[in-house]
């Protein structure tokens, strides 16, 4: 009995099915949990709140992901701040 229970664990043709123990799956071996409807209902709703608050946040007060300072205008930073030789230096 032992070998052939060894040879169906191996082989992989004895999967245990999922069973519920305290209200939780048990967890199996390189497969999929099983899941219920009412948590897949929940994580769209976390989810969707989740991006709902981003992009709410994002549009009504960008300065905080973009910071609340001047951006500096590029045009006007000399040579010598952006670390470019003059042009007769060899």
């Amino acid at each position: 009995m032992l070998s052939r229970l060894t040879r169906a664990l191996r082989s992989g043709t004895m999967a245990a099915p999922a069973r519920w123990h305290s209200g939780h799956p048990v967890p199996r071996y390189r497969q999929f949990p099983e899941v219920t409807r009412r948590q897949v209902v929940q994580s769209e709703l976390i989810s969707s709140f989740m991006w709902f608050w981003i992009l709410w946040h994002s549009w009504h007060s960008p300065d905080t992901v973009l910071g609340h300072f001047p951006y500096p205008d590029p045009l006007a930073w000399t040579n010598e701040e952006l670390g470019i030789p003059p042009d007769d230096e060899e």
